[in-house]
């Protein structure tokens, strides 16, 4: 017999809670953290003691679908 489907409400609040534990961990083990900057389109990894380390950038402006020239 199989099992019901859950909910996307209890998959959603399982989601958020699996990141938040893995970010405390994170935390925890001085372990970097990697962060988005939406505005500049810019990824960073922040490290345990505040500093942050710029990794990476968007390519693509615009939203999906519009035509980049």
């Amino acid at each position: 017999m199989t099992e019901p489907v859950p909910s996307d409400g209890i998959v959603v609040r399982n989601a958020r809670l699996a990141v938040k534990n893995e970010l405390k961990k994170k935390r925890l083990l001085n372990q970097p953290i990697a962060r988005f900057d939406p505005k500049s389109g810019k990824v960073y990894m922040e490290h345990a003691d505040g500093t942050k380390t710029l990794v990476g950038e968007t390519v693509r402006k615009g939203g999906y679908g519009k035509q980049v020239d």
